[in-house]
């Protein structure tokens, strides 16, 4: 089932086409990456379904309903945890998700028992009487996710969540990710500049100019926008000159280069006394991305 579906989609700023023509899909308890460089119209996207910015053309459907219509009924399907912290600094952590609470009528024990788990899973229990404005950056983002999930959304959307945070923290936000999508079948929309993160999605679309410029599952990206590497150890250059293949030499060992595992394996049939110490990697997102766009992540998103 799709919880997502967009279609058509387009929004300008004057001369600035920020989002063309885009079309996609998420299913339900998906992790789906949405990639681009800052400027490409992830952002834009993002607060066009969450209702903070009109559209010009196109169809937006969540959860099977309309945001042409039912654009109030699709804010309680959401979650968004946003670049920048939209926390009240001044007010306590607990003051600020107890106001939060409230618009969507959690109160009360209601409340209490909702925000008890949140302090549990996120680990922030001993910070509710701190202002927000006190806290480190990855406190703060417990928060900001905390905000997040106190109305148990169907989908949670993520932008650029972990960036600037500590291993502890990130790791703590994703083993929290992890078990709300097994045990809520939370949808989770993610934009992100680690591409470890992306390598772990379901599905992945990369936008580049506002337009997609390639989908498909990781491991499908992979196979068709790079290609294997083999780091062969203990060779000599003259040895490895013997394969014909392109090479580079990197530290105590050589980095061959193949189109696929059925190339690297036929390399090693062929010369089996050269592959006595090697291992074989396949290309990774970031040279995925590197391929369709040309681009490194990076610059001032529109």
């Amino acid at each position: 089932m799709n919880i997502i579906e967009i279609k058509n989609l387009s929004k300008s700023f004057e001369e600035v086409k920020a989002v063309q023509d885009l079309s996609l899909k998420v299913k339900q308890g998906e992790l789906f990456a949405f990639l681009g460089i800052n400027g490409a119209g992830k952002s834009t996207t993002i607060n066009i379904m969450c209702g903070q910015l009109s559209k010009d053309a196109g169809k937006i459907v969540i959860d099977g309903m309309d945001l042409d219509t039912h654009s109030a009924q699709i804010k309680g399907c959401l979650g968004v945890v946003y670049q920048s912290s939209v926390l009240d600094m001044p007010l306590s952590v607990q003051d600020n998700l107890q106001s939060r609470a409230a618009l969507y009528g959690i109160v009360g024990d209601s409340f209490k028992e909702r925000l008890n788990w949140l302090c549990d899973i996120l680990e922030f229990k001993d910070l509710l009487k701190r202002p927000v404005g006190k806290l480190s950056g990855g406190q703060r983002r417990r928060i900001d996710i905390a905000r997040a999930l106190i109305h148990k959304p169907k989908i949670l959307i993520l932008d650029e969540p972990t960036t600037g945070l500590d291993p502890q923290t990130r790791k703590i936000l994703w083993n929290v990710i992890t078990t709300l999508r097994k045990t809520e079948n939370l949808t989770v929309f993610l934009t992100t500049h680690y591409m470890e993160e992306a390598a772990e999605a379901d599905y992945v679309v990369i936008i580049d100019s506002g337009k997609i410029s390639a989908n498909g599952t990781p491991l499908q990206l992979k196979n068709s926008f790079t290609g294997d590497y083999i780091t062969l150890y203990n060779v000599t250059e003259e040895a490895v000159k013997q394969l014909g293949t392109e090479y580079e030499a990197i530290r105590d060992a050589y980095k061959i280069f193949v189109p696929n595992t059925q190339a690297a394996t036929e390399l090693i049939i062929k010369h089996p006394h050269i592959f006595t110490d090697y291992e074989i990697t396949k290309g990774k997102m970031d040279d995925v991305f590197l391929a369709v766009t040309g681009k490194q992540l990076g610059g001032a998103e529109k």
